[in-house]
C-alpha cells in the first residue's frame, strides 16, 4: 500500500501567484505557491473555511536611505505562512469565489517592511476557476519597529490535484 493510499483524501488547490509589493512607495516583484484544502462549513452558517499554507518570497530593492540601517532593504525575504480562506455562501453563488484570508507567517530574515521574523499575513481576493486575483498585506501589527509592511496586488494560476 503506498504512501497516498494511506492519507486520507483531501482536494487540494495549488495557485502560483506573482505580482508587484510595496513597501511604502518602494516597489519590488514578489511570487507565492499557495496551497488550498477542502472547504468546510462552520456550523449551520453561511460561511465557510479552508486551510492554506503558502511558501513566498519577497525581492529586495534598493533604497539608499535604508542601505546603512540595521534592517536594510537590499536582501530578498522568504516566508512560510498558514492559514484560513474564509468564504460566504453556497458554492454556487456569484460572491462564494470572493474570500478573505488570515494567515500567520515566519521569515527567513528582517528588513525595514518586515522587521521581526513573526508576521501576520492578511487577503482579500477572488478565485475562479483556473485564475485568483488578490490584494496582500504582511505586517507584525505594531508588534516591532520598524513596521512599515508590504502590500502587494497577485495574479495567480490555479491547479487542482
Amino acid at each position: 500500500m503506498g504512501l497516498c493510499h494511506a492519507l486520507p483524501a483531501a482536494a487540494a488547490r495549488i495557485e502560483v501567484q506573482g505580482g508587484r509589493s510595496y513597501m511604502d512607495s518602494y516597489g519590488t516583484n514578489t511570487a507565492f505557491v499557495e496551497a488550498v484544502l477542502d472547504e468546510h462549513r462552520i456550523g449551520n452558517s453561511n460561511f465557510s473555511w479552508s486551510p492554506d499554507v503558502s511558501l513566498g518570497w519577497i525581492n529586495g530593492r534598493n533604497v539608499e536611505r535604508f542601505r546603512y540601517r540595521h534592517f536594510s532593504t537590499d536582501h530578498a525575504i522568504w516566508l512560510v505562512a498558514g492559514g484560513a480562506r474564509l468564504h460566504y455562501g453556497e458554492p454556487g453563488d456569484w460572491y462564494h469565489q470572493l474570500y478573505y484570508s488570515l494567515q500567520g507567517a515566519l521569515l527567513s530574515g528582517r528588513s525595514q517592511a518586515l522587521s521581526s521574523t513573526g508576521q501576520f499575513v492578511n487577503t482579500v481576493g477572488w478565485q475562479g476557476q483556473r485564475w485568483s486575483f488578490q490584494i496582500r498585506h504582511l505586517s507584525n501589527a505594531g508588534l516591532h519597529d520598524p513596521n512599515r509592511g508590504e502590500t502587494m496586488a497577485l495574479v495567480g494560476l490555479a491547479f487542482d490535484i
